[in-house]
């Protein structure tokens, strides 16, 4: 018997654009003679299937299902491609585990938390996980930019603290510029954190589930034509992406056992690719994603490919180890 997939994707954010581009990769490269796929778009406004004619038939959201020619059809899992607000803050998770449909991203607590960057930071700080110094701001804060300096030096940068793909993103160099750089940050999210600037070695790490094991894949060395790793360089090519990265292997172990430490810590499961900069020769968290891009320029799928997993093989992976 085929399996019902159904791909979420788009979603409340920013990143809606790259979350259908990976939601299409995740449609397009599944087995049809395995799976009967369907497109799923989740979008304030409307949670709709698009058929093969791009056609919108709308979703049930009391069972997540959808009706075909007056046929009820309903999802054997759903496979999370959705960036940012609602498929990688837990709200979808906490939807689908409620109404018992498995799901291959991680789980309800581990998706808000993570996505929480200051929380996230906050919790693996006592199992000695290295930072960048940061300083926290909530909507209607003084802004204190004596007191922020003092703590965080400049360069600096100033981030959305629940929004991804470098949206609300600022690096800032002088005392002037950071009222600015808040007002842009507060655009995307309601909280603020703002970080000291590491100068080294930028690395992501892709650890996943495969075949019920924690797999760390080969580390990508991220180099920005830009100032840093922003949307440009993230998305429109702006940037080299060297898989593996050109660096020791006394730090590539490092690395990894960080990437690895961190995720079973977190008690993560399916895809996650967490962001890393050497500084002194010890790797410093930035951040981690649970629904990490996946279209076949994203960096986790050139780790997997890298490490001789195919698109394929990653995605009905996914499915497997959510079906268990």
């Amino acid at each position: 018997m085929k399996k019902n997939i159904g791909i979420i994707m788009g979603g409340y954010s920013s990143e809606y654009e790259i979350s259908l581009k990976s939601g299409q990769v995740v449609y397009e490269t599944l087995n049809p003679e395995k799976y009967n796929a369907y497109r799923l778009h989740i979008f304030k406004n409307k949670w709709v299937y698009v058929d093969a004619n791009d056609q919108e038939h709308p979703i049930d959201k009391n069972d997540f299902t959808i009706t075909i020619d007056h046929k009820k059809i309903s999802f054997d899992c759903v496979f999370n491609a959705i960036h940012g607000s609602p498929g990688e803050d837990g709200y979808m998770q906490s939807y689908l585990e409620l109404i018992n449909i498995p799901h291959t991203s991680c789980g309800m607590y581990q998706a808000a938390l993570t996505f929480n960057k200051r929380d996230c930071l906050s919790v693996l700080k006592p199992y000695g996980i290295k930072t960048a110094e940061s300083y926290y701001l909530n909507f209607g804060d003084l802004i204190d930019e004596s007191a922020i300096i003092k703590k965080v030096g400049l360069p600096c940068f100033v981030k959305a603290n629940k929004a991804g793909s470098s949206f609300g993103i600022t690096k800032v160099y002088k005392k002037e510029e950071l009222k600015h750089a808040v007002e842009v940050a507060y655009k995307e999210d309601d909280e603020i954190i703002i970080e000291s600037f590491l100068d080294g070695i930028e690395v992501s790490v892709g650890v996943i589930t495969y075949k019920g094991e924690t797999k760390v894949l080969p580390i990508t060395e991220i180099v920005s034509d830009n100032d840093f790793f922003d949307y440009k360089a993230k998305y429109l090519g702006e940037s080299q992406e060297i898989t593996p990265a050109r660096i020791s292997e006394t730090d590539a172990d490092k690395v990894r056992r960080l990437a690895k430490q961190v995720y079973e810590i977190l008690k993560m499961k399916g895809f996650s690719r967490s962001e890393y900069i050497f500084k002194n020769g010890e790797p410093h968290l930035l951040e981690v994603n649970t629904v990490p891009g996946l279209t076949k320029a994203s960096i986790l799928p050139q780790q997997a490919a890298a490490a001789g997993i195919s698109l394929a093989q990653l995605f009905e992976n996914a499915i497997d180890e959510a079906l268990k």
